[in-house]
């Protein structure tokens, strides 16, 4: 490589892409732009809101660019004109468009949350929990034009503990994505060409958009995948059910393995440890539940306001 530093467009929007624009910040190159979605309405107020990659370049003084889409040859020209060598690409939202990708001399990288070919696409973290994989990690991706389909070139895998949540998963995994990207950053500048390994074309799944219609419980269903269910979407959409009627959001839940002849849905037992709850096979145990307009509260203290429910096992 030449002497002048590595010129870096970094593209991203949520909270899981910050540690990696720090490491790129960190990493001895120079980020001349970053590019994240355009501001959104958020909160009670609905108030234009900037994105958390967005409020992280600001702090840091760096230029941002927020296009509604990067196919327009006037959004291309903008992107040429900061002549990056590299565009690194993380939890963006936006298509990038063939003419996009070769703009940079060294390419795109993308950090990917899933262990490619596994989970492809917008909701690896989650997916992987309600499926029940044993383990998970972070790909440093050569992009190319399909849904992540471009060719490995560092990867990090990391078990799935068995209380595992779609909230603390995504906070491991975005360290993780962080110090792959750094260590590839560090390779790259060194003047190391990374090695790019095809993905296989065996084990492609698809980790489809999160719908908050998903979040309700089906007691039907066998109580090891409800409590997935609960685990995978806390924080975000949070599972519902039903308890003797009432409708609630239900935050924390395991799963026994215990039989019974009961209705799905039915109270079987509630007390102390929790309340639980016939299904398809096995029983759900809940403890920790969200009334409407309430907050997140213990089962205990949800039944000190429901004695009715009480019931020894």
């Amino acid at each position: 490589m030449n002497n002048r530093p590595l010129r870096l467009v970094f593209a991203g929007t949520p909270e899981f892409a910050v540690p990696c624009l720090e490491a790129c910040r960190a990493s001895g190159a120079e980020v001349v732009a970053v590019y994240t979605q355009p501001d959104r309405p958020a909160g009670r107020g609905r108030k234009l809101t900037p994105s958390p990659v967005k409020q992280a370049a600001l702090a840091a003084g760096i230029a941002v660019e927020q296009p509604e889409s990067l196919k327009s040859a006037e959004a291309q020209q903008t992107l040429a004109a900061y002549r990056p060598d590299l565009l690194v690409v993380v939890a963006y939202g936006l298509i990038l468009p063939r003419k996009v990708l070769a703009i940079p001399r060294l390419g795109c990288w993308n950090v990917h949350a899933s262990l490619l070919p596994r989970w492809r696409g917008a909701a690896p973290v989650q997916r992987a929990i309600l499926a029940g994989d044993a383990e998970s990690g972070v790909d440093l991706m050569q992009m190319e034009a399909g849904l992540d389909t471009g060719p490995v070139l560092l990867q990090r895998r990391t078990p799935i503990a068995s209380v595992e949540t779609g909230g603390s998963l995504h906070d491991r995994l975005s360290a993780l994505g962080a110090e792959l990207l750094a260590e590839g950053l560090r390779r790259t500048l060194a003047g190391e060409t990374l090695t790019a390994t095809a993905q296989p074309d065996e084990g492609v799944t698809y980790a489809h958009k999160l719908d908050k219609a998903e979040a309700k419980l089906d007691f039907s269903r066998p109580a090891i995948e409800l409590e997935r269910q609960v685990r995978a979407f806390d924080p975000w959409p949070v599972a519902e059910g039903e308890i003797a009627g009432e409708p609630l959001r239900i935050w924390a839940a395991q799963a026994l393995a215990l039989d019974h002849h009961a209705a799905p849905g039915s109270l079987l037992k509630a007390g102390r440890d929790g309340i639980e709850l016939a299904c398809g096979t096995g029983v759900l145990r809940i403890t920790a539940l969200q009334r409407a307009g309430g907050k997140r509260i213990s089962a205990a203290d949800y039944l000190n306001a429901r004695p009715d429910l009480r019931r020894a096992g």
